[in-house]
């Protein structure tokens, strides 16, 4: 955690928070180098999200420059696991939430540059089936086949995951050892989107009662990691502070809810005020074509600038704590 401290330290402070990790495995650099070619800045994470630590950078240089700081003190959490859920990283974000006035996304925006105003909830979890290996040809009668099994709990768990707020991947499958053995061990990880969190509840319960279908396997599961949904929130205080901070600067802006997660889904989920896509205006997260516009880059530090030297207005209801 890195703290810049505020012009008036006794008011709460603004948590923002971030991730240096990206999708992209050790060496994709070498085939794929950082170029810039008609405005636009591709490589390997400079959407999701070294361009947004570049922002904060920027924006931070930007007040240094005009002899300012922030109006309140300003927290920074950066992890190294967002991209697999954060299972450690969630632990540091927490730390920072008690006392904090609004929490700030660095993510990128929606490709039109709108702000991210909802999320929702995602959980990973991985089915593990256990079998009994066997001779597929003289002895196939005494095994029990774990990928069989894994096929025909994944049909089940399609059905689990068809009620409606819920969505599944069947993201990674693996099983078995040769054609010609009677599979002793396979496993799935599955990637599951929640629009509320009773539909993450509920799901979640379902894949924990799941049984074997043969006599002889066993089915066990485990949540790797798990975001709560970030509803959208009515009237959204500071939503329209930052766009009236950006009409000031002759931008004009807007925020929509984002299908993916993130961590400001833990900030979002417990009612504390929560924006996220200050980062840098691009697409193509996860993707080969992943860029930025570095004709964005400008406006969104100066909006960031902006809002960390600015006053927040109140943002909560006296009720709300």
């Amino acid at each position: 955690m890195i703290e810049w401290p505020g012009r008036d330290e006794s008011l709460p402070h603004l948590l923002v928070v971030g991730h240096h990790d990206t999708v992209w495995p050790v060496g994709t650099l070498a085939d794929w180098p950082v170029a810039e070619h008609d405005g636009r800045l591709t490589g390997p994470g400079v959407v999701d999200m070294k361009g947004g630590l570049a922002v904060l950078e920027g924006a931070l240089a930007l007040l240094a420059d005009l002899g300012q700081r922030p109006h309140r003190s300003v927290r920074l959490v950066v992890v190294s696991d967002e991209e697999v859920g954060s299972p450690d990283g969630r632990r540091l974000v927490e730390r920072q939430l008690r006392g904090a006035a609004a929490v700030l996304g660095l993510e990128p925006p929606h490709p039109d540059g709108r702000l991210k105003t909802a999320r929702r909830g995602s959980t990973r979890v991985r089915l593990t089936v256990t079998g009994r290996e066997a001779h597929a040809g003289n002895d196939a009668h005494d095994g029990v086949s774990a990928v069989d099994e894994l096929v025909d709990q994944l049909v089940l768990v399609r059905g689990l995951a068809g009620h409606p707020g819920t969505e599944l991947n069947a993201g990674r499958i693996s099983g078995g050892s040769r054609a010609n053995v009677v599979a002793g061990r396979a496993e799935a990880e599955l990637g599951l989107r929640f629009s509320t969190v009773e539909a993450q509840r509920r799901t979640l319960d379902n894949l924990a009662r799941l049984t074997a279908l043969r006599p002889g396997a066993r089915v066990r599961t485990e949540v790797l990691s798990s975001r709560p949904a970030w509803p959208e929130r009515t009237g959204n205080p500071l939503l329209r502070h930052v766009r009236s901070l950006a009409a000031v600067l002759g931008q004009q802006l807007d925020g929509a809810p984002a299908g993916g997660a993130g961590d400001t889904n833990l900030p979002g989920s417990r009612g504390l005020p929560t924006l996220d896509g200050f980062g840098a205006v691009g697409a193509g997260a996860h993707a080969r074509h992943e860029y930025i516009r570095l004709d964005q880059l400008a406006p969104r530090i100066a909006l960031l600038a902006a809002l960390l030297a600015v006053p927040l207005p109140r943002l909560r209801d006296r009720g709300e704590g």
